[in-house]
């Protein structure tokens, strides 16, 4: 394995694999944080983040959720990647645009046709 002089791997520890241990702190990580502090390719190491992370605008499409038709069988939440489909009391609600990506797996998912995907980031 290469080694870089130390100026590369400031701040950074390698495990027996070779990779990197460092992680990033993404809650105090802005534009003038130092590059040392910073994981390659500002890596989430760290469970348990995606909350912290409003990642809803990187969609193109968008679902649509159709109360009307729905049965509340709740076969959309648990294929949900992002887990954008609140459920409370047995229920489902209604999307949490902040975290969904619009993949319209949901939509494939639902057996009544109550969720439709449309173009665009808005419902």
């Amino acid at each position: 394995m290469t080694r870089f002089p130390d100026r590369h791997t400031a701040g950074r520890q390698e495990n027996k694999e070779g990779h990197s241990d460092m992680q990033a702190d993404v809650n105090k990580i802005t534009e003038s944080s130092p590059w040392t502090e910073i994981t390659e390719g500002c890596r989430v190491q760290a469970s348990g983040n995606s909350a912290d992370f409003h990642t809803g605008e990187w969609r193109t499409n968008t679902p649509v959720f159709l109360a009307d038709k729905c049965k509340q069988c709740l076969l959309c939440a648990p294929v949900c990647p992002d887990l954008a489909i609140p459920v409370s009391d047995g229920r489902r609600g209604e999307f949490d645009y902040n975290y969904c990506k619009g993949c319209g797996i949901c939509a494939k998912a639902c057996p009544f046709d109550a969720i439709v995907m449309k173009e665009g980031i808005e419902p």
